[in-house]
């Protein structure tokens, strides 16, 4: 049985990891820490403001700010060196690309539109002020993708106990559930509902893009087959050792 592999960065990852870290270092500590310019507001992912006022680049844009804490981007990025250079390395770089984006950008719609729906139920404008940001919703596609992809593979859960990436990230994902409900939409600093949004538009994503796949495989077979021709030499017909002639 294999452990879980630590890949070099793969090109994609690579320019992920810079425009992340970069954004953090030049962007939040440099021009807001430092020089006091006001960036990120504008930035980072509003449920209220994508609903009301359609800022729709926030959805794709708060995947690149994180926590002015060291540790949360640390831990981010480490996640996505560790699961995304391999997926990427098995996919491809496009593939990969647009796997990122769709559950990094379907994690936050997830967000707005539950987030939306709670206001709207309870009443309570709280979840829709508190801004989000960070990669988790994209890297917790990742993972559920890992855990599809390499699903025997050896992971350590905490770092001591071995189990299979499948069984790796169903605890996850299964973790975030249980904040999610014990907190609330907005009792906690982590946002455990982007985290399962991500996890589960990822699923889906690769689901349909499964039966896609084998829907133009069976597409292509049908073609190869309907092409398949019966010719008959009818003047050796009558001898007996020779039959008809079948070729494609």
């Amino acid at each position: 049985m294999s452990s879980v592999q630590i890949n070099p960065l793969t090109p994609v990852v690579k320019k992920l990891v810079i425009a992340i870290a970069g954004v953090w270092f030049l962007v939040q500590i440099v021009l807001e820490r430092l020089l006091h310019v006001n960036v990120s507001s504008f930035f980072i992912l509003h449920p209220d403001q994508v609903i009301e006022k359609f800022y729709a680049w926030q959805l794709v844009t708060y995947l690149f700010f994180h926590a002015l804490s060291p540790f949360h981007i640390l831990f981010n990025l480490l996640m996505l060196w560790m699961f995304g250079s391999e997926l990427e390395k098995h996919w491809g770089a496009k593939f990969f690309t647009t796997y990122f984006f769709v559950t990094g950008v379907g994690a936050a719609v997830i967000y707005c539109v539950s987030v939306g729906l709670y206001a709207v139920i309870t009443g309570s404008q709280a979840p829709m002020v508190i801004p989000v940001m960070g990669a988790s919703g994209a890297l917790f596609g990742l993972l559920v993708a890992y855990g599809i992809v390499f699903s025997e593979r050896t992971m350590y859960f905490m770092g001591l106990f071995p189990m299979k990436a499948k069984y790796f990230a169903m605890i996850a994902a299964g973790l975030d559930l249980s904040s999610l409900l014990t907190t609330g939409v907005a009792g906690s600093e982590v946002a455990y509902l982007a985290h399962l949004g991500g996890a589960l538009v990822g699923f889906i994503f690769l689901l349909l893009h499964a039966r896609w796949k084998m829907r133009q495989t069976k597409a292509k077979l049908k073609k190869k087959t309907s092409n398949l021709r019966l010719v008959v030499d009818n003047e050796k017909l009558n001898k007996k050792d020779d039959g008809p002639k079948y070729w494609n």
